[in-house]
């Protein structure tokens, strides 16, 4: 992260939610002391952070740091080694997630969208948000082949709501267009509709903006607020630091397996840890102390450098 500031490095439209860090019971998620290790590879050592309800917070760090491995641990892909997850359905009611199931945990109320876009190609706009919907569902295989009054209620309540969705997210004029036909933006944003659709107070979204151009990147900053201004907590992994510093509350910097910063985006952009990790020591003594993650067109020493991704200029 440069010495720019977040105000020259936003995306323009976004809007960061403002959240009350003094008030009580108010967490969302709490994950303390996580430890995952794959043999003699350690993914996770000791991660502990807190989001509170309506709150952005975005988990960055050079990959390879751990940051999907969190990801998998918070929504029970992964059982980690040690640690604790404790979530808030409610502000009263406190569950804990390790040892659950994935299906468990998306009903308990925790969505999720992945690096790799993974839709139903074949599936109208509609009808991938409806998979979501059927998660909150209370009708059996009997009543939907009988066709019986709660059934048809609850399936005319599911296209209601997918199609709500759909609008919340900009894609009402895609309704009945395969998903496979839609442009790569759009079906980032189909994707979360469809999380969305489980009914979620906490969503992780795992690089949301991977692939987007800068259109696509205002648009997807623009619609992370809105969710959070509905109530739904957002957990994020990102690389484009441009957004990252627009929407995020909060930032956590992870760097193999462990946190070496947690803060304001503000606050961690100029972290001396933070420099360190992304940049190396001697890096950032030679542009005067006034390095960090560089962000954008041109950044980063080579021509393979993403737009708008953390880049280490130590990985040469």
């Amino acid at each position: 992260m440069s010495r720019a500031g977040a105000h020259r490095s936003a995306v323009p439209g976004a809007r960061r939610p403002h959240v009350d860090e003094t008030a009580p019971g108010d967490l969302v998620v709490e994950a303390r002391d996580l430890a995952l290790r794959f043999g003699g590879v350690t993914s996770l050592d000791g991660v502990s952070l807190r989001q509170r309800r309506g709150e952005i917070l975005a988990v960055i760090g050079p990959n390879g740091a751990g940051k999907t491995s969190l990801f998998n641990c918070l929504t029970g892909a992964y059982r980690p080694q040690e640690g604790s997850v404790t979530f808030w359905p409610r502000p009263d009611g406190p569950t804990e997630l390790v040892g659950r199931r994935p299906h468990a945990i998306t009903r308990l109320g925790v969505a999720r969208t992945f690096q790799n876009i993974r839709l139903f190609p074949a599936l109208s706009a509609l009808e991938n948000v409806q998979i979501g919907t059927e998660v909150r569902q209370r009708y059996g295989p009997v009543g939907a082949i009988l066709g019986l009054p709660h059934a048809r209620r609850a399936e005319r309540d599911g296209v209601r709501h997918a199609l709500s969705l759909l609008d919340l997210v900009g894609l009402s004029h895609r309704t009945h267009e395969l998903a496979a036909s839609l442009p790569y933006g759009e079906q980032r944003r189909l994707e979360i509709a469809r999380a969305l659709g489980t009914g979620p107070s906490l969503l992780l979204l795992d690089e949301p903006a991977a692939g987007t151009n800068p259109a696509e990147k205002r648009d997807l900053a623009a619609l992370i607020t809105t969710i959070a201004g509905t109530g739904v907590s957002v957990l994020l992994i990102e690389h484009d630091m441009r957004l990252v510093m627009s929407v995020a509350t909060s930032v956590v910097v992870l760097n193999f397996g462990r946190v070496i910063a947690h803060g304001a985006p503000g606050e961690v952009q100029r972290d001396p840890a933070v420099i360190e990790a992304y940049l190396g020591v001697a890096d950032a003594e030679a542009t005067g102390g006034d390095a960090g993650v560089t962000t954008g067109p041109g950044a980063g020493p080579g021509a393979g450098a993403r737009p708008g991704s953390v880049v280490r200029k130590d990985a040469r």
